[in-house]
């Protein structure tokens, strides 16, 4: 018996040991994986700036954290910011003498990609040229694509140019056959979040607010990419109704593409414009690697701090998204650091927790007592994304920034008819008249749902407090133009909801200028992981778990069943957005 002890033991110390010798090697190789990918990348004369496939266009650092355990193929992802510096600094770069767009699929925001489009007008103002190529064509790459100078098309390819659409998908019917009851509360007949579990077709409201906003967007896309292709705009209207873009030879007769020809032809067309000979390499350089090879840390000049806030707001300090424990402590580290002199608070969120909104708009306001704080809206900047902007000393939109839904909601789900269905009751024994006020199985008390309203109406007045504050307006004007309702960063502009409409780099720009500084330097927050950061945190069982259900669902589907599911966001006063844009 002490031998099989002795044994036992030996095999256990051996397993611990080989564990501890895997993990070290594992590190090792991470590590001389990291050192392997760091190499210095130069700008070869003749090149063309390439913007291709491979590149993912990014609002926030925070975005760009892959995990140990996802195999990406070739793609890379490039900040915004980053990406208009890059382009603005090509255009006077003697060693790149032109622009290739080559993307099928855009993987951009629809602000980003009014950005990289203005980076590259200007661009264009050096007598460059800007080519683009494709082959299945999504309509944001062809918005991209548009501004060049020449559009190819591969002959057996296609631009699925259509428009803007929005489907609203309600669950009242599924969830009354099925015995799910939804207790809701709301704030502002606009506020259609909450529209899916009361009704079973869209609100006039709702449809108008909707049909606005989308024809906002549409009405800056469609008439930016009519400009360039020098149409008339009730030409491309024809042309986007008649789907005319899905057949190749209509893409020439409707002047959306100037010639079919195959990606090696498009090459050669290159290759005579740089006037190389047959030996000649043709040297591209796509965007990211351009990026990199500007990035040498310019540290002359004060520090502008450029604030990410990108993702749903809760509570917690999580890293990813905006979690207030951890988002407090990077706004009081920018207060107290002295080299920073300026901050920009990059905004691309639809909101989330009014809790959790209010105590990061707090820090906020204790910020901007001790330096500048300017606010560049995203794609999003609605709902507890709008909040947190209210301590501004101005803000920035883009034109088609979803932008307001200044209202609060909330949802509590129970199962009291589902429960009842499948023999199963329940009863209470509590101490005071409203212990139970909400339970799973019951909902809400009479009394619980009066208080809740009160809670929503509370906290809808607090929201519009701060907003009347900073847009120096009445109540009743913000009350007017709120009530849940979204609007477009142009439509926002014209209402007094945002200062001027303007890009990232802009903010950047004012907020310099706002502190005083005639050379600046920009840093990035919050920081990126380090390596050994993300391995350790990827080794946690619930984040194992998220990533193989997100990897099965897919990115959308995931944000929907997080929704469902999450103790945070349920039950609790929200202020969110109830939808999504994007052009495809």
């Amino acid at each position: 018996m002490k031998s099989f002890f002795k044994n036992v033991l030996a095999n256990i110390v051996a397993i611990i040991l080989l564990l501890g010798v895997f993990f070290f090697f594992f590190v090792i190789m991470l590590m001389f994986g990291a050192m392997s990918g760091e190499k210095n990348v130069s700008v070869k004369d003749n090149s063309v700036l390439t913007i291709n496939l491979k590149t993912n266009i990014i609002d926030s650092p925070t975005e760009d954290q892959s995990s140990i355990f996802e195999v990406k193929k070739n793609d890379t992802h490039v900040l915004i910011y980053d990406a208009v510096e890059a382009i603005r600094k090509a255009k006077d770069d003697k060693k790149i003498k032109g622009i290739s767009i080559e993307a099928d699929f855009l993987n951009a925001g629809i602000t980003q990609i009014d950005d990289l489009r203005a980076a590259i007008i200007d661009f264009k103002k050096s007598g460059k040229f800007v080519y683009a190529y494709g082959n299945v064509v999504s309509q944001a790459s062809y918005y991209l694509g548009s501004v060049a100078d020449q559009y190819y098309l591969n002959p057996a390819g296609g631009i699925e140019l259509k428009g803007l659409a929005t489907e609203v998908t309600f669950y009242k019917d599924f969830a009354e056959k099925y015995g799910v009851g939804i207790e809701v509360i709301r704030h502002g007949k606009y506020k259609s979040a909450v529209e899916p579990f009361l009704r079973n077709d869209i609100s006039p409201e709702n449809r108008e607010q909707l049909s606005t906003l989308l024809n906002d967007i549409w009405g800056n896309t469609s008439s930016r990419i009519a400009a360039s292709r020098k149409m008339e705009n009730s030409q491309f209207k024809t042309i986007v109704d008649s789907l005319y873009g899905i057949i190749p030879n209509q893409t020439l007769q409707y002047r959306l593409a100037d010639r079919l020809v195959q990606k090696s032809e498009y090459d050669q067309i290159i290759r005579a414009k740089l006037k190389l000979k047959n030996d000649d390499k043709l040297n591209k350089i796509s965007l990211n690697k351009y990026v990199e090879a500007s990035e040498k840390e310019d540290t002359s000049g004060g520090k502008v701090a450029v604030l990410y806030a990108s993702g749903s707001i809760n509570g917690g300090d999580e890293y990813g998204d905006i979690h207030s424990e951890r988002y407090i402590k990077y706004i009081k580290n920018l207060q107290e650091d002295k080299k920073v002199k300026a901050v920009v608070l990059r905004i691309n969120s639809p909101g989330g927790s009014a809790n959790a909104s209010d105590e990061i708009l707090f820090e906020l306001q204790q910020l901007k007592k001790s330096k500048p704080l300017i606010v560049s809206f995203g794609d999003y900047a609605a709902s507890g994304g709008y909040y947190i902007a209210m301590a501004a000393d101005k803000i920035y939109s883009e034109p088609n920034t979803l932008t307001g839904s200044i209202g609060v909601f909330g949802v509590m789900p129970y199962f009291k008819d589902l429960a009842n269905r499948n023999g199963i009751r329940s009863d209470i024994v509590a101490t005071n008249a409203n212990s139970a006020y909400y339970s799973a199985l019951n909902g809400l008390t009479p009394h619980g749902q009066m208080m809740m309203q009160k809670s929503v109406e509370s906290t809808y007045k607090r929201f519009v407090y701060f907003v009347t504050q900073n847009r120096k307006k009445t109540f009743e004007q913000i009350d007017n133009i709120g009530g849940g309702r979204v609007w477009s960063g142009t439509r926002a502009k014209e209402i007094g909801l945002v200062d001027e409409l303007g890009s990232l780099n802009d903010a950047v720009k004012y907020a310099a200028s706002k502190a005083g500084l005639k050379t600046y330097h920009v840093s990035s927050y919050p920081k990126r992981k380090t390596a050994f950061e993300q391995i350790f945190e990827d080794l946690n069982e619930d984040d194992i778990s998220a990533r193989v259900i997100k990897s099965k669902l897919g990115k959308a589907n995931y944000e929907l069943f997080e929704q469902i599911t999450s103790k945070k966001l349920r039950n609790e006063v929200k202020m969110e957005m109830p939808y999504q844009i994007n052009i495809n």
